[in-house]
């Protein structure tokens, strides 16, 4: 089954070639369909955990190291650390980057700005938005569980960050404002893998995942409200590390209420494999980018979405701190 993007830099349609697809489609039907106890032991934090130290956290020699550097096209040029000391997998997927030269950023402060080198969604929660696609990737209830900030989000906007294996696997900020809100939630550990997203019925309310709350309505902010950004682990992904720096990579510190979060500052890594960012806006407060409607709406792009959920979804693919959209006057 063919999956396409768009690439938001040339307005081209590109086919998406998936690291384990075939594995992904047998495990999400065959076993999915004849054993459902095998089906979760492999969507389980145990065999995550095994299946990254196998496949990651194993020493590689030089050759192995630049085998995948080169077969991943690793921009060697835009690296922050020296590839020569990369010694698995992990390193390479967890490589820091110098964003502040590599991945320029509109400094406008109402000006919201992609978390992730990724592939995007835009949706609506509204039932009278042109946009609207309500419990297709998650069900809110489930995905924020606290009440006061399901509340808080009931008719608003979002957009999902699908990370790939070769990505670039630290998020940043979309946003300015203070943490007013942090709390982890256990779950599974399904693939992102679009075929996956299509079978399984909203799963990223099902994976474990961090959610920070951030209110930018306060001096320096973004003005956009509450913000809610949710980093979604997936198989392979064990852990999600809270690493925010205000320079560059420097003094790393972790998520509590009251912390500044600057926009376009690193603010957590994925280690490693493929993940998924989800950011909530509250109702009427973001304007996203009209290119960026236009691409998620395209009907004529051949999506696993489109198919699976029978409604035009095209994901574009997005630099990290690339403008997305910026403060709606109200």
């Amino acid at each position: 089954m063919q999956h396409c993007y768009i690439e938001r830099s040339t307005g081209k349609v590109m086919s998406e070639e998936f690291i384990g697809d075939r594995f992904i489609r047998f495990l999400y039907s065959k076993v999915r369909e004849n054993s459902q106890f095998m089906f979760n032991l492999a969507v389980n934090r145990t065999t995550t955990n095994l299946l990254k130290f196998l496949k990651y956290d194993k020493k590689l020699s030089r050759k192995e190291i630049d085998y995948y550097l080169s077969m991943l096209k690793i921009d060697l040029d835009e690296l922050y650390d020296d590839p020569g000391q990369f010694k698995t997998l992990s390193d390479i997927f967890e490589r820091r980057i110098r964003y502040w030269d590599k991945r320029p950023m509109d400094d406008s402060f109402d000006v919201v700005v992609s978390p992730a080198d990724s592939k995007m969604v835009i949706g609506s929660l509204a039932e009278d938005s042109l946009l609207c696609l309500k419990d297709k990737f998650f069900t809110l209830d489930d995905l924020l569980i606290k009440p006061k900030w399901v509340n808080k989000f009931i008719n608003g906007d979002y957009a999902i960050f699908r990370l790939t294996p070769d990505e670039y696997h630290y998020n940043h900020l979309p946003v300015s404002g203070i943490v007013i809100d942090f709390y982890e939630i256990e779950g599974k550990f399904h693939s992102c893998n679009p075929y996956s997203t299509i079978t399984i019925v909203t799963p990223l309310s099902l994976n474990r995942r961090a959610v920070t709350i951030i209110d930018t309505d306060v001096p320096n902010g973004s003005n956009v409200g509450i913000v809610a950004f949710i980093e979604v682990a997936a198989m392979m992904i064990g852990k999600i590390d809270q690493r925010y720096s205000e320079i560059k990579y420097e003094s790393p510190t972790g998520m509590m209420e009251g912390l500044f979060l600057k926009k376009g500052q690193p603010k957590s890594v994925y280690r490693p494999g493929s993940s998924t960012n989800v950011v909530l806006f509250e109702k009427n407060r973001i304007e996203f980018d009209h290119d960026l409607i236009a691409f998620s709406q395209n009907s004529q792009t051949k999506s696993r979405y489109t198919y699976g959920f029978n409604v035009p979804i095209t994901e574009t693919k997005i630099k990290v701190r690339e403008r997305i959209g910026t403060r709606r006057k109200i």
